[in-house]
């Protein structure tokens, strides 16, 4: 193994405070991610894409819980789009930094608009300082029909070496994480990490691209315009936060968190208030 390699993995991780298991797994897969980011970023690929959600906001904005996933967003829709072509020089990424990965397919359930495979961190190769008991995997997902009404910036990562990374702009984020707070089937498991980043928003009076919002609950939700106002979206929000379990959403996000004692004023007054702080933007 090339040792200047393996030092800049190293030197990755040795950015994050490790003193339990779960730090180590939450570190490592950060690290993966910034490498995949690097990968993408070298092939061309944020000439046609754009990083959102949770994952972005972790590592371009200091949100304060890791993320799991890589989400992506095709500018323009493309149906031919072909994840696959991305594939090599991600691997390629890796093994630069003496590293072996398999990235596979994943077979969907249902037709989506939504790219979906799996990046695996490969165990026989690795060494186990770097595994976890369940291995660590990074689902990367690329809308090809992506809502419109967004905007994108570029933002900066000095590691594995300096690159830029096209990431929606903040509103938009904010927009994409009120849809999912909003719309997503959680079915038995509440996601809290989108409570979580909801309460950073509001924190931050990031102003919420409501117009991109409409987009994505027409395009998702056949609500139109008219069907879904700033008031309704609102009144919708509130109903959802009633309706929720709090105690199943704290215990959701804590694994992702290095200070869970902030999870100790969450209730369902906390959420409706922070419902009414909401900074929406409508032109």
């Amino acid at each position: 193994m090339n040792h200047s390699s393996d030092n800049i993995f190293n030197q990755m991780l040795s950015r994050y405070q490790i003193a339990t298991k779960d730090d180590l797994t939450n570190a490592t897969h950060e690290v993966m991610q910034e490498i995949t980011l690097a990968g993408l970023y070298r092939s061309g690929f944020f000439d046609k894409s754009a990083f959102y959600g949770g994952t972005c906001l972790r590592i371009f904005h200091n949100l304060p819980r890791f993320s799991e996933d890589l989400d992506f967003s095709l500018l323009q829709a493309d149906q031919n789009f072909a994840l696959e072509n991305y594939f090599e020089p991600i691997i390629a990424e890796f093994k630069a930094l003496g590293k072996e990965i398999a990235i596979n397919k994943k077979a969907k359930t249902a037709q989506t608009n939504v790219e979906s495979a799996f990046l695996k961190e490969n165990t026989e190769i690795y060494d186990l300082q770097f595994t976890s008991e369940k291995r660590i995997k990074i689902k990367i997902e690329v809308d090809t029909q992506p809502p419109p009404d967004f905007s994108t910036e570029y933002k900066l990562l000095l590691l594995p070496f300096s690159f830029m990374t096209r990431c929606y702009s903040l509103p938009d984020l904010y927009a994409g994480k009120m849809h999912a707070f909003l719309f997503r089937n959680w079915q038995n498991r509440v996601k809290g990490r989108d409570w979580y980043d909801f309460e950073f928003y509001v924190r931050n009076n990031v102003t919420l691209n409501f117009k991109h919002l409409q987009k994505r609950a027409e395009q998702i939700n056949s609500l139109s315009t008219e069907e879904f106002t700033p008031e309704i979206f609102r009144k919708m929000l509130k109903e959802r936060i009633e309706k929720t379990n709090i105690e199943a959403v704290k215990n959701d996000v804590r694994p992702f968190l290095r200070n869970p004692q902030e999870l100790n004023i969450w209730s369902r007054d906390y959420f409706l208030q922070l419902a009414n702080m909401i900074k929406i933007e409508t032109t």
